[in-house]
């Protein structure tokens, strides 16, 4: 979806708007799934990357601008664990138990008209 906000900075509001955001390109080079024995799963995702594409444009009293712009988010590490509770009362069912991401760098290009 689309993100639309404003911020106050300084001495006024920007108003931005961010469209168009399209996933270019995930790498996962170490992945991994466990069985976590009575209790669920264990998913470690290690050092991937993500490349993201958008539209940005920004709009304060002063100026306003918009342009095209590229996120490349890399070292990035996941550990998820989810439950799958064992009851033969209906459908199987998977939920979020804990979950711990961080990133080491990102890098933000931003191309506009001024």
């Amino acid at each position: 979806p689309d993100l639309t906000g404003h911020e106050k900075f300084g001495l006024g509001n920007i108003k931005y708007n961010i469209s168009g955001i399209h996933v270019t390109a995930v790498e996962l080079p170490s992945a991994s799934i466990s069985l976590l024995p009575g209790s669920g799963i264990k998913l470690v995702i290690g050092n991937a990357s993500l490349t993201i594409d958008m539209n940005w444009n920004i709009r304060t009293w002063m100026f306003k601008d918009s342009g095209r712009s590229t996120v490349h988010i890399s070292k990035v590490f996941v550990t998820a664990i989810f439950s799958t509770p064992l009851d033969n009362t209906g459908p199987a069912s998977i939920s979020l138990t804990s979950c711990r991401t961080t990133s080491g760098d990102i890098d933000i290009k931003l191309n506009g008209k001024s």
